[in-house]
């Protein structure tokens, strides 16, 4: 991977309306069900997101962060069935973190006719300036087949009655 890359993307055509696959997207509740990286466990909310500027609470799980741990989504795009994107930051000793550490996940659905839609994951992190956490976290922390599985996995999220 080329050192100056600053985010992976990945695309897939869903056999679904955009508003469907919006649905499960602004739903922190469903995340879990599309998480590629195994790492999403449940949200602490179960609010649906519906504006830029929200924030939403994931327990979560990976063995580099040491187990279990808790992380703050900031909402920075919002576009009813077009675009959703969040940044995270962990808690920090149980306190909620001021604001996200740089990194962000972006979907972008483009529909294809009525029933298709092109889901694009991008997953960014050149907005990460602290060089200590750069190193830390060793982006791309989650490997692009991570990113494929996420959106088969969305597919069948979206298809579930």
């Amino acid at each position: 991977m080329n050192s100056n890359q600053t985010h992976l993307t990945v695309s897939r055509i869903l056999d679904v309306p955009a508003k469907d696959v919006f649905e499960v997207l602004t739903l922190p509740a469903r995340h879990h069900e599309f998480d590629g990286s195994d790492t999403v466990r449940a949200a602490d909310d179960s609010e649906r997101i519906t504006a830029s500027g929200q924030k939403f609470v994931m327990n979560m799980h990976r063995e580099a962060m040491g187990g279990d741990y808790r992380i703050h989504n900031f909402v920075t795009a919002y576009d009813e069935n077009k675009m959703i994107a969040w940044k995270p930051a962990p808690e920090q000793d149980g306190a909620a973190p001021e604001g996200p550490l740089g990194w962000e996940w972006l979907y972008e659905l483009k529909p294809q006719g009525a029933d298709s839609t092109e889901v694009s994951l991008t997953y960014d992190w050149s907005d990460v300036t602290d060089q200590k956490l750069l190193e830390q976290v060793g982006f791309p922390a989650i490997p692009e087949k991570d990113l494929e599985e996420s959106l088969n996995l969305l597919a069948a999220a979206v298809t579930k009655p």
